[in-house]
């Protein structure tokens, strides 16, 4: 059965600003939203509405802030990952990674990616100083620093796997955008399936996923994406456009 002609489809942000009021139940929109920090509670009102989103707003949501992630992915996250949105939460951090002996700390920027938004502290201390006074804005993503920690990108792309290493010898941001270089690598099982259950807690359907890999190899998560940079991954921006759109499409056709 074909969809229906009464169900609208909505793939551009210029239609849905243009008919947002006129969207009525089971409407789709197709493709990520271009939404404005403080326009991202539409994400909640167009699912309160019944409007299916595709990827899912939880998704979308997720690649919006990293503090989100922190709450959300905090088991699969380094140990004592937290996230901080104001003063209270600071000195709680302070208190509680000084009775842990965490030393050496690293913040993330809520809403910077490429690696420009992560700053190493010597000391938690230290953040709450930059925090109290300004030059540190909330929120942030607080965790302590990994020594000699291995990073993979992961790029999933419905049946399309492919995993290589990022490494930087003269900085401990891996990412190629901070001059970190890429090898191709396999997965272990445990990757993998950690892989597999962050996209399915956060409702992904594609994704880009940055693994922390410690020194004993143990696995947690750093990140996920929906959509990231395909700088040192084999696929090529067309190959990559194609399989999202096949993606996009086979949702559609579910849909009938």
């Amino acid at each position: 059965m074909p969809i229906s002609s009464s169900r609208r489809i909505i793939t551009n942000n210029r239609i849905l600003r243009q008919d947002y009021h006129s969207l009525q139940k089971d409407d789709v929109c197709l493709g990520r939203l271009r939404l404005k920090a403080t326009e991202e509670h539409l994400l909640l009102d167009l699912v309160e509405r019944g409007i299916i989103l595709f990827p899912s707003a939880l998704s979308q949501q997720l690649c919006r802030s990293k503090t989100f992630q922190a709450h959300l992915f905090a088991k699969e996250m380094l140990p004592l990952t937290l996230p901080v949105h104001d003063q209270h939460d600071m000195i709680a951090a302070v208190n509680f990674y000084h009775g842990k002996g965490v030393i050496k700390v690293v913040t993330k920027h809520d809403r910077k990616n490429a690696g420009m938004g992560i700053l190493l502290w010597r000391g938690v201390e230290e953040v709450f100083n930059h925090s109290t006074l300004g030059s540190l804005p909330y929120p942030f993503v607080l965790q302590p620093f990994a020594e000699n920690s291995r990073d993979i990108r992961v790029i999933v792309l419905g049946d399309y796997i492919e995993s290589y290493t990022r490494h930087n010898p003269t900085n401990f941001r891996n990412n190629l955008h901070c001059g970190g270089l890429s090898k191709p690598c396999g997965l272990t099982q445990a990757q993998w399936l950690l892989c597999q259950h962050v996209m399915l807690r956060g409702k992904f359907p594609y994704a880009h996923i940055d693994l922390m890999i410690l020194e004993g190899g143990e696995v947690h998560l750093a990140e996920i994406n929906l959509r990231g940079g395909i700088r040192g991954a084999e696929i090529s921006p067309a190959e990559y456009r194609i399989k999202v759109e096949k993606i996009h499409q086979d949702f559609l056709s579910a849909l009938c």
